[in-house]
């Protein structure tokens, strides 16, 4: 396959916020790849992750989603966002918030970012079972 058959996906992160900044500038606050838990199922207030396009032209659907590895249950998934990159230059950002996610159990985890409903890429996410003990030394 040519490269230049699909976009570039120039980052993918997963963070606490993100806010805009008034000269248009996008702050990604509190990246982490592992959220530590006292017991399970564990509910994680808000995350987002943010996936910057670039390199192509033309139009593409994006989906982003978290699956637990163990069960290949999707835990949580975003709307089907269609994206335009008018010409090689360009990029475009998609920003995905998402509010009171369940975690099942402890272990791996994978953000997924599917393209035209084809898996593109994935990364691991962990979540670990907080020892109390070890918290209160």
């Amino acid at each position: 396959m040519n490269i230049m058959d699909k976009p570039e996906l120039q980052f993918s992160v997963i963070c606490d916020d993100i806010r805009r900044e008034d000269n248009g500038k996008l702050m990604l606050l509190g990246l982490f790849e592992v959220i530590a838990a006292r017991q399970f199922p564990a509910t994680h207030p808000r995350l987002f992750i943010a996936n910057r396009w670039c390199k192509w032209d033309g139009r593409f659907k994006e989906r982003t989603r978290i699956v637990y590895s163990e069960t290949k249950e999707v835990i949580v998934e975003s709307p089907e966002v269609e994206v335009e990159l008018q010409d090689f230059s360009t990029h475009h950002t998609v920003l995905s918030q998402f509010d009171n996610v369940k975690f099942p159990g402890p272990g791996k985890y994978f953000v997924e970012i599917l393209l035209d409903g084809e898996l593109f890429r994935y990364f691991p996410i962990n979540l670990l079972a907080m020892n109390q003990e070890s918290r209160e030394s």
